[in-house]
């Protein structure tokens, strides 16, 4: 599997100062975990729509949260498969295109939206990205599946304002159309005292050892839908 690298970014790093995605734009494609024993209850289909945080950028095939995410399932014999439609690179008008298609070819029950990062990288308007996100929602709740929403941080360099707006951002769409809501997928990871330990040499994207918390974090919450 070919990935583009991302471009290269100021090598002066602290805890404070992380980047939460990158704009490397290279097609991971989907990928569809393999499906579960039967268990007992519903079966679910899980469709993660996201960019390079769940796109395995950067890191061995397998090893990334949502990898994590199909394992974990099958170890606690939850009846479901995971699809991982995720592009490393991708913006909420990215998902927001590509969402109607996966809808319909894998009817799931749940979709985990993961996307915002890159748009904050790419200094798009914030109300593009509310309005993308909750478009995705409503399509997704119009199928049917229900929807838990994963949300990034910025830096402070972006400065207070915009750090706490686009935040909020993810809160507003959540509270607004009564999704499920993770507040942050790198918690305990980007904000982490040791910081660096979690983040490969581009300080942008986690390396393996950081996605099993980040799996800790998106799981809770998750879990509770497929009751």
């Amino acid at each position: 599997m070919n990935v583009e690298r991302c471009p290269q970014v100021n090598t002066k790093w602290n805890r404070r100062h992380f980047i939460l995605s990158a704009a490397g734009g290279a097609l991971v494609g989907l990928y569809a975990a393999p499906g579960l024993a039967a268990g007992k209850g519903r079966a679910h289909t899980i469709v993660v729509v996201g960019d390079s945080m769940s796109a395995e950028y950067g890191i061995q095939r397998g090893s990334g949260w949502v990898a994590l995410l199909q394992q974990r399932l099958q170890e606690q014999k939850v009846n479901a498969k995971v699809v991982n439609a995720s592009v490393s690179g991708d913006t909420t008008a990215g998902g927001r295109a590509r969402l109607p298609a996966l809808l319909t070819q894998h009817q799931p029950t749940v979709v985990v939206i993961e996307l915002g990062g890159n748009d904050a990288l790419r200094g798009l308007p914030l109300k593009n990205t509310e309005d993308n996100l909750a478009t995705m929602v409503q399509a997704a709740q119009k199928a049917g599946a229900q929807v838990l929403l994963v949300g990034m941080q910025v830096p402070p360099n972006y400065g207070g304002d915009y750090t706490r707006r686009f935040a909020q951002t993810f809160v507003t769409v959540s509270q607004q159309y009564k999704t499920a809501l993770v507040p942050f997928l790198l918690e305990g990871v980007a904000n982490a005292p040791d910081a660096m330990r979690w983040f490969q040499t581009d300080r942008i994207h986690p390396n393996e050892q950081a996605h099993p918390r980040m799996l800790d974090n998106v799981w809770p919450t998750l879990k509770g839908l497929l009751r």
